[in-house]
């Protein structure tokens, strides 16, 4: 991974995001690239019939690009220390967030998005804002969500969470998160949220020549396994965040049809409100 595509609102959240990806990005030797949609309400459905005045609306996207030069100044000045320093680039096009970005990975080979994990009212720890829901369903880049009380450390421990009912197709993913764990020099903890005490002897003999072949294909040992035992898979997701000695949990996210979204949400939507640690999101 060489190029983080970060997105900014210029709020403190994503200001936090921002720092915490340049501060990776060093560790990585990766590059930043800044990225702000410029909303005009003239620019939306429904925001009415009247138009902004040319001017005024020319005035509003001067403004925002003066906010982002500052932020990319901001970026590096914020740690000297090391041998590598990212290079800052930056993107402020008027449009829809879903837009600029979209136009943004036809354009640019970006390997990794991150932005600031929005919570919810206060009320319901389950609720994201429309920018992080929009971004965990619709991009089909890894996504990275900063929650604001994160400070980044080298990783030592990165926490791939599946039930382990389609390993065929967490496979891609783990491959994926393998060449991000060999540039920080992490650990990857294959976590299994199973409701049951124990595993059956097959199971058991099956994960270990997983994780052999796994770690032979991807010539990279340093794989592991651990079961948290939870009746439900949001308590185990907290428990991994919370007590698993994790720098980062990463999950698919999929699609379990239009009702079952539109009640209850994935898991993925879920956890992503009450994170500590960030979370990396998958696109199945």
């Amino acid at each position: 991974m060489k190029k983080l595509l970060v997105l900014t609102d210029f709020s403190a959240i994503a200001t936090h995001a921002a720092e915490y990806a340049y501060t990776m990005a060093k560790h990585m030797n990766a590059d930043i690239i800044l990225c702000n949609a410029v909303i005009v309400a003239a620019d939306i459905p429904r925001a009415g019939l009247a138009a902004w005045p040319l001017e005024e609306r020319d005035t509003f996207v001067q403004n925002s690009d003066e906010e982002i030069k500052l932020l990319k100044i901001h970026l590096e000045k914020y740690d000297h220390t090391g041998n590598y320093k990212p290079a800052v680039t930056f993107v402020n096009d008027p449009g829809t967030l879903t837009n600029v970005l979209n136009d943004m990975l036809k354009e640019s080979p970006i390997d990794l998005v991150v932005m600031g994990a929005h919570g919810g009212d206060g009320n319901n720890i389950f609720l994201l804002d429309d920018h992080c829901m929009n971004m965990i369903k619709n991009i089909h880049k890894p996504l990275l969500l900063i929650p604001p009380t994160a400070n980044f450390s080298p990783f030592k421990k990165i926490a791939f969470a599946t039930d382990f009912k389609n390993p065929d197709d967490d496979l891609p993913f783990i491959y994926m998160l393998i060449v991000l764990a060999k540039q920080l020099n992490a650990e990857i903890l294959l976590t299994h949220i199973h409701d049951e005490k124990y595993q059956s002897p097959a199971f058991e003999h099956w994960i270990k020549n997983f994780l052999v072949e796994l770690a032979d294909t991807a010539n990279y040992p340093h794989i592991y396994y651990k079961m948290v035992k939870s009746r439900n898979t949001e308590s185990g997701l907290d428990w991994v965040s919370e007590h698993g000695e994790v720098d980062l949990l990463a999950m698919v996210h999929r699609q379990h049809g239009f009702l079952d979204n539109l009640l209850h949400g994935s898991d993925t939507k879920k956890m992503a409100g009450q994170l500590t640690i960030p979370l990396l999101v998958f696109q199945d």
